[in-house]
């Protein structure tokens, strides 16, 4: 048993957070099947803890924006990403990534790290739902190795335009990768410690195991969150 426990913690830690998202297991189930230690959970020390942080989303983006609001989310992941602590948003988690989100004729704002509009696809069958090719940037990280293959998408919205401002000419861009349903939109995007995609990589079989792999191998182990970690364990175990 101590040779698993010393085992465990070589492996980064994870916190999914908790906002009331509504089935996050099988994401919890594919990040540990890539590597990590996963801790479902919306108190603040362990978001700020985590090596690695996942924003899930399903849904609407204002009761998703309203529900990260209602777990304080917001600040927190705010403080992670300023401080260079990774994070992953996942399908809707990606969307309110942007500066707003227009769904049913009503302006939602949106977190804003990225400049750009959710908006409805222009496609002429809606919702966008199956397996889709992606067209990946040369500098990726996410998808080292699996460039060619097929994700799983769920989604009726989309951002379908990008326009960042690059004023630093010392940054290292963003990575935009893109997919098409009846015109292009972003299907990911990597952005030093945050990063996202539009599809479910959790869904996505073991391509989207790969590329959770990749993230989780960017990670560094810090072990913020052992005690965390095992605490959950001998709930489990009790």
């Amino acid at each position: 048993m101590a040779d698993t426990a010393v085992s465990d913690q070589t492996k980064p830690s994870v916190v999914v957070l908790d906002y009331g998202a509504g089935n996050v297991r099988s994401a919890v189930r594919a990040l540990e099947e890539a590597g990590a230690r996963v801790l479902l959970s919306n108190k603040e020390s362990d978001v700020l803890n985590a090596d690695g942080l996942v924003v899930p989303g399903v849904g609407a983006f204002k009761a998703v924006m309203d529900g990260l609001r209602e777990v304080q989310a917001l600040r927190m992941i705010g403080r992670r990403v300023a401080g260079g602590r990774p994070v992953l948003g996942i399908c809707v988690g990606l969307q309110v990534l942007f500066e707003k989100g227009l769904e049913h004729g009503v302006e939602t704002q949106g977190m804003g790290e990225w400049p750009g509009t959710v908006e409805k696809l222009k496609a002429d069958v809606v919702p966008h739902m199956g397996w889709n090719t992606v067209e990946v940037p040369e500098s990726t990280v996410l998808f080292k190795g699996i460039e060619k293959e097929r994700f799983y998408f769920v989604h009726s919205y989309g951002v379908q335009e990008w326009n960042f401002d690059q004023n630093n000419e010392a940054m290292f861009p963003p990575q935009v990768t893109w997919s098409h349903h009846g015109g292009p939109f972003i299907a990911a995007v990597e952005n030093g410690p945050l990063s996202a995609t539009q599809f479910h990589p959790e869904k996505s079989a073991e391509a989207g195991i790969q590329l959770l792999r990749n993230w989780i191998g960017s990670l560094k182990v810090t072990g913020r969150l052992d005690s965390a970690l095992a605490a959950e364990n001998q709930e489990v175990g009790e």
